[in-house]
């Protein structure tokens, strides 16, 4: 009957052991391995949790199924499997479940779970290889049109990078317009007053009190 159980896990991902705890399915996520240019496939193991033993209504239903019995007769035949396996773990040094890992206790009497294995897995892994694009187009909003322009690998990392370049190549132009627009309130001056020394002064007398 160990199977069914086994079976159950890898369809549920979990089964809970009356007043022992709960074996999970964990998975590990997709790996990039650069070293060998390729994307690993998500890997699964098995792992212990004690503090919850609790099994679901589902999988009662499942194990009657599976038994060819009413759902109160699985609870009685899971619940005497567990305490049976409770007591083997007071007596023995280890409880083995094929496939999925042994049980066991450590020497302050806590139940120690240790896996199997990665569980097999059909995915193999896929080849990565790096692409550098040095020029690719991009379609870009102007105003109310659609333009399509290339765009370098150095304004995809930063696009503001260009206009940043471009404020700094073009601060001559308005220092340019700044003196030009100096140099016509000057020539304004002096063509309203005269080109004289005195014209560039404040001619207006100043009395003297007596």
């Amino acid at each position: 009957m160990i199977e069914a159980l086994t079976s159950y896990l890898l369809q549920h991902k979990s089964i809970s052991i009356p007043g022992l705890g709960t074996v999970y399915i964990e998975r590990i996520p997709a790996q990039t391995d650069f070293i060998n240019k390729q994307i690993l496939p998500p890997s699964y193991h098995f792992r212990f949790d004690k503090y919850f033993d609790a099994p679901d209504k589902e999988f009662f239903t499942y194990l009657a199924q599976q038994k060819d019995m009413a759902d109160y007769e699985a609870i009685k035949w899971y619940n005497e499997w567990a305490y049976e396996l409770r007591n083997r773990l007071r007596t023995e040094d280890s409880v083995e479940w094929k496939g999925v890992g042994a049980l066991r206790k450590d020497v302050s009497g806590e139940i120690v779970f240790e896996a199997a294995g990665a569980i097999a897995s059909p995915q193999e892994p896929a080849p990565a290889i790096r692409v550098i694009h040095s020029n690719t187009q991009h379609t870009m909003l102007v105003g109310d049109r659609e333009v399509i322009r290339e765009i370098s690998p150095t304004e995809m990392a930063d696009p503001f990078a260009e206009e940043a370049d471009g404020a700094k190549n073009t601060w001559w132009i308005y220092a340019i317009i700044i003196a030009a627009i100096a140099l016509s309130a000057i020539f304004f001056h002096f063509y309203k007053n005269g080109f004289s020394p005195s014209s560039t002064g404040n001619q207006q007398p100043v009395g003297i009190s007596q």
